[in-house]
C-alpha cells in the first residue's frame, strides 16, 4: 500500500465515492465518522446514485450528497460536477473503470483507491483490495490507513427518522401488531440467486405465528409487492404487508422489530445498522465477507456444497445453494438466533421500549 500523510489542516474538502447498491453504501458509511475525525476541519462529500440518496442523507456527519443520475447524466456531465467542487481528497470506494477514471479527472490533488488491474493510474495513493478476505467493513476501512486516518469507530449506524418512527408506530397499532413479537421478514435480493424461496418463506413464516404468536411483517420495496402477496396465499395464517415504504421508513419499521430473517441484501444491512437482529440466508455470497455486521447476527446456508460463495448472479447447475436449503434447516436458525440473544423470553417489546 502507497502511504501519503496528507496535512488533516489542508484538506478542506474531501469526496467519497460509492455508487449503486443501498447495502453496499450503507456499509460504506463506516467510513464516515473515522473522515470527521481525521480531518476535522473538511466539509465531508459523498457521491452516489439516485436509489441509495436516503441511506446518506440522514447521517448528520455527511455535508452534501452527490448524485449520479445515470438516466439524464453523461459521464462528461458527471465529471464537470465533481470538478466544479475542487475537492482536495477523492476516496474512490467503489473503483470500476467509471469511478476510476472520474478520480483521475476531479483535481483534486489526494486521490485514493483500490489497485485493480487497468486502474491504478487514476490514484496517487494505492490500496491492496482484500475484498477476497475481510468483511466489506473492512475493505473500505482499508483506504483510510493509505492516508493516515485512525479507525476510532467500527461501528455502523444509521439514524432513524421521529417521523418515520412515530408513522411506523401508528401503522403497528392499526394492526394489532404493537403489543406482539415482530419479526420481519425480506425476501428480495439483488441477484435471484441470492434468493430463498417464496413458497418455503411462507412455510418459515406459518411456523413462526404457530410457534411464537409472532406479527409476521412481510417488506417489499421496488417491484416486489407480488411476492409478498404470493407469500401471503400460501400461508394458513395471516401476516401483515406494510403499505410502500421510504428508506427511512423502512429503517424504522426493521427497528421495531425483535429480528429480521432476510436474504443478503440492502434492507438486511439497514437492520443490523438500527441495531435489529439479523439472520442471514446465503448461498452465492460469503456471509464472512457479506454477512450481517455486528454481534449477535447469525447466518444460515446448505452447508456441505462445493460451490457456496460462487458469487455467481446465474447458476449453471440449479441453484442448489437455495432449493435444498429447507425450512427445518432456517427454522432451526431463527430458535438459535433467539436463544443466543434472549428472544421471546420476556414481554413483547413495544413502539415505547428503547
Amino acid at each position: 500500500m502507497k502511504r501519503i500523510m496528507p496535512d488533516p489542516a489542508r484538506i478542506r474538502k474531501l469526496l467519497v465515492v460509492k455508487l449503486r447498491a443501498v447495502g453496499d453504501v450503507l456499509l460504506s458509511t463506516i467510513v464516515v465518522n473515522n473522515l470527521r475525525s481525521g480531518f476535522p476541519n473538511a466539509r465531508l462529500h459523498y457521491l452516489t446514485e439516485t436509489p441509495s440518496a436516503d441511506i446518506l442523507r440522514p447521517n448528520p456527519e455527511i455535508d452534501h450528497v452527490l448524485l449520479y443520475d445515470r438516466r439524464r447524466m453523461s459521464g462528461l456531465d458527471l465529471i464537470r460536477m465533481v470538478r466544479n467542487e475542487h475537492y482536495d481528497l477523492v476516496l474512490d470506494l467503489f473503483g470500476n473503470p467509471r469511478t476510476a477514471l472520474l478520480t483521475k479527472l476531479s483535481g483534486a490533488p489526494v486521490r485514493v483507491g483500490y489497485r485493480f488491474r487497468g486502474r491504478s493510474y487514476a490514484y496517487n495513493v494505492l490500496v491492496e483490495p482484500r475484498g477476497a478476505l475481510v468483511h466489506n467493513t473492512q475493505f473500505n476501512l482499508d483506504a483510510l490507513a493509505a492516508v493516515g486516518v485512525p479507525v476510532v469507530d467500527r461501528s455502523l449506524r444509521y439514524p432513524l427518522s421521529a417521523d418515520a418512527e412515530e408513522e411506523v408506530a401508528a401503522w403497528l397499532r392499526t394492526t394489532g401488531a404493537d403489543r406482539k413479537l415482530r419479526v420481519a421478514v425480506n425476501t428480495g435480493g439483488g441477484w435471484y440467486t441470492k434468493r430463498w424461496g417464496l413458497d418455503r418463506f411462507a412455510s418459515l413464516a406459518d411456523a413462526m405465528i404457530e410457534r411464537f404468536d409472532a406479527a409476521v411483517i412481510l417488506t417489499w420495496g421496488p417491484g416486489q409487492r407480488a411476492d409478498a402477496e404470493h407469500i401471503k396465499a400460501g400461508m394458513k395464517h395471516s401476516p401483515l404487508i406494510p403499505p410502500e415504504t421510504t428508506l427511512p421508513q423502512l429503517a424504522a419499521l426493521l427497528k421495531s422489530c425483535a429480528f429480521v430473517v432476510s436474504n443478503d441484501s440492502g434492507p438486511m444491512h439497514l437492520a443490523t445498522a438500527v441495531g435489529t437482529y439479523v439472520l442471514g440466508i446465503y448461498g452465492p455470497t460469503n456471509p464472512i465477507l457479506q454477512g450481517p455486521y455486528g454481534p449477535g447476527h447469525r447466518t444460515v446456508r446448505r452447508e456441505g456444497l462445493e460451490c457456496l460463495g460462487c458469487n455467481l448472479t446465474s447458476c449453471p447447475i440449479g441453484h442448489p445453494c437455495m432449493l435444498d436449503l429447507s425450512v427445518a434447516t432456517v427454522f432451526d436458525a431463527v430458535e438459535t438466533l433467539m436463544k443466543t440473544n434472549g428472544i421471546g423470553l420476556g414481554p413483547a417489546r413495544t413502539e415505547s421500549d428503547p
